[in-house]
């Protein structure tokens, strides 16, 4: 299967030189004389390098054959993590070294998106949030409470970040898993 130049947008999965590629942004451009031109931006999801191709209008691209399939993080054994397909319960063996930042939030029984390519996991996509509680909070600072003030903060995960001063160990945390950022402390129900 091919994509036409009008077929390109974000999230379209593309083969170029042989290898996966998701376009992270497309642009188009009509300049005043000549043809119109699409620039694509695209992360190689082998390797996570980023690579800008120009391509004229009515140039055809190669698409990629990826699965993206959903499973669950059955357990984690030393190097790898073990996830389960939930509909054919078939488990599937992950190195850590293919998952990118992906360990740095995941926990037992999370459902992820896992990318296949040729029958090989090559990532794993976590939630845009999860929730993790904090295995150890530095003590805030009394006085210190003024707008904006931050301390240091070790997630169950062993992921440090920065949390605003009022947040205390135990406390369950709501992080963006894109930008490693605290976005909110999660109520107890």
């Amino acid at each position: 299967m091919e994509y036409s130049t009008s077929n390109f947008k974000r999230g379209l999965r593309i083969l170029l030189d042989g290898e996966p590629y998701i376009v992270i942004d497309s642009d188009f451009m009509k300049p005043g004389k000549g043809q119109a031109v699409y620039r694509l931006k695209c992360r190689n999801l082998l390797r996570d390098s980023l690579v800008e191709k120009t391509y004229r209008s009515g140039d055809k691209v190669e698409a990629a054959d990826v699965m993206e399939l959903s499973m669950e993080l059955s357990y984690i054994a030393g190097p790898k993590y073990v996830f389960m397909d939930m509909e054919s319960y078939e488990q599937h063996d992950v190195p850590t070294d293919s998952m990118g930042d992906a360990p740095k939030f995941l926990l037992e029984g999370m459902m992820c998106n896992v990318i296949q390519w040729n029958g090989k996991i090559i990532s794993v996509e976590v939630p845009r949030q999860v929730e993790l509680l904090v295995q150890y909070a530095e003590p805030a600072v009394k006085g210190n409470t003024s707008s904006g003030v931050q301390k240091n903060a070790t997630l169950q995960t062993g992921l440090e970040i920065l949390v605003p001063s009022f947040i205390n160990t135990g406390d369950l945390l709501k992080i963006d898993s894109r930008t490693s950022e605290y976005v909110e402390r999660v109520k107890k129900a």
